[in-house]
């Protein structure tokens, strides 16, 4: 069964464009080292009436927005290995996180194995 890991961050929404740029450069590594799928999406209707808002979820602060990301593999274990060469991959090595378009400390990760399709 697939494995996928998940993301939500905040960005500010000055930053969106750099976002992407980033993201864009992101899934050419991450595909390029064997992940199937690759998504990034920008958040549109966030002010939801029931349970808890993305927003909410990673405290959105006046002028930010939600990115909902995420990566599929075909099993932890190959998700394990394409992170284990994307981390090494030169291209990403460089990156300063205090640099990123994106509060990196208020991101929310993780990994799920997949329980439907369709």
């Amino acid at each position: 069964m697939r494995y996928v890991d998940g993301f939500l961050l905040p960005v500010p929404k000055k930053n969106v464009e750099a976002y992407r740029r980033m993201a864009a450069k992101a899934s050419k590594i991450w595909r390029e080292h064997g992940a199937l799928e690759y998504y990034e999406c920008v958040g549109d209707d966030l002010d939801v009436k029931m349970g808890v808002a993305f927003p909410a979820m990673v405290k959105v602060k006046r002028g930010e927005t939600v990115v909902f990301a995420w990566i599929v593999f075909k099993s932890r274990a190959h998700r394990d290995r394409v992170n284990a060469k994307v981390m090494k991959d030169a291209r990403l090595t460089h990156i300063d996180l205090n640099k990123m378009p994106f509060d990196y400390k208020r991101m929310a990760y993780g990994g799920f194995e997949v329980l439907v399709t369709a």
